[in-house]
């Protein structure tokens, strides 16, 4: 059991608080440090545009599920959990396994909510740094999300007109 987890009254279950601690200092870290850089460049705007805004929300939205749900990438989650029940719709539900920072991290990676925020920051500091290419990116993965959003409709409104 980590140390600190028992120290501050985490004892009851495992959870990796230092680990969890050191992606937190990691996370703000890099955002912190791509901020300072961007300003260092005078790249920091008054605002981002709402449809700047509209546009990484979803793609970060898919991002998100693409790295912790989509069956595909689970070679990238496998070192970090184990393989979970299908979730339907190409997702699937799995855990975080082990102790210490491959738990934390193994955490991170099947959370949608948690991985977003790392992609969301990728994202944001990708529009100010590259904002072209940061749009055509989150292009193709809001494209992606509306396309989602369609097969779902469509399959629901079949199951509908079918079960009839």
């Amino acid at each position: 059991m980590d140390d600190l987890a028992q120290r501050v009254g985490y004892d009851s279950e495992p959870q990796p608080l230092g680990s969890y601690a050191a992606l937190i200092g990691l996370f703000n870290a890099a955002l912190v440090g791509g901020l300072a850089f961007l300003q260092r460049d005078d790249r920091l705007p008054e605002r981002i545009g709402l449809a700047d805004l509209a546009l990484l929300a979803v793609a970060t939205h898919k991002v998100s599920r693409l790295i912790a749900k989509d069956a595909v990438t689970s070679p990238l989650r496998a070192p970090f959990s184990e393989h979970g029940e299908s979730e339907g719709s190409n997702e699937q539900s799995d855990e975080a396994r082990g102790r210490g920072p491959r738990r934390a991290v193994g955490e991170l990676v099947t959370c949608p909510s948690c991985v977003g925020q790392w992609a969301a920051g990728a994202f944001v500091l990708g529009l100010l740094r590259a904002p072209r290419v940061t749009r055509a990116v989150g292009a193709v993965f809001a494209v992606q999300a509306g396309s989602d959003a369609l097969h779902g409709g469509y399959v629901a409104l079949r199951d509908r007109v079918y079960s009839s």
